[in-house]
């Protein structure tokens, strides 16, 4: 049996995008918010988002590793909750430079910094609204091949090198950042 190595699930308007869905390129992260290697990854794709503009679309998959990061799973949620009021990126953002402080009443802090619905975000999380939205990234994931985060698909093609600015720079094909 060959790994998979293309993404199975296409993009849609469902996922969480960064940047228009018509780029040039399309670069697909599953990750998970405890993840070390996600949160080292983190830094250098805000870094390829903020210098390819308008040529990238990123999109984040949830895939939360619970049986390795306990807090993964409710950070999920606690995006999805934070989406729900149009603020699923500056929650995520919250989520990876804050990654050692991941536990529930943390997750409320970072809702109330972000002037989210305190109220609306704690139903929506302990009433397991977002998991079956998180389950399905999942799925998708599995079926991609994802084992384990960060695993990045780009043009729908698995990305097998490592998660370093010059390699996924020269995966990209961009020779130079302007």
């Amino acid at each position: 049996m060959h790994p998979v190595s293309e993404l199975t699930q296409p993009v849609s308007p469902q996922d969480h995008l960064w940047g228009p869905p018509t780029a040039q390129i399309t670069l697909v992260q599953y990750g998970g918010y405890q993840c070390p290697n996600c949160g080292s990854a983190y830094p250098l794709l805000l870094n390829l988002l903020e210098n390819l503009g308008d040529r990238l679309c990123f999109v984040f998959r949830h895939f939360p590793r619970s049986e390795v990061y306990p807090h993964a799973q409710h950070a999920a949620e606690a995006a999805e909750a934070a989406a729900s009021q149009g603020k699923f990126w500056p929650m995520h953002d919250q989520l990876y430079t804050r990654q050692h402080a991941l536990g529930n009443g943390y997750l409320v802090e970072y809702a109330a910094n972000l002037g989210l619905d305190v109220r609306q975000f704690l139903r929506e999380v302990t009433g397991d609204r977002f998991v079956s939205r998180i389950q399905a990234d999942i799925a998708s994931g599995r079926a991609s091949g994802v084992i384990d985060t960060p695993t990045f698909f780009i043009n729908g093609q698995r990305y097998h090198g490592a998660p370093t600015q010059s390699a996924l720079l020269a995966a990209l094909s961009i020779t130079q950042i302007p």
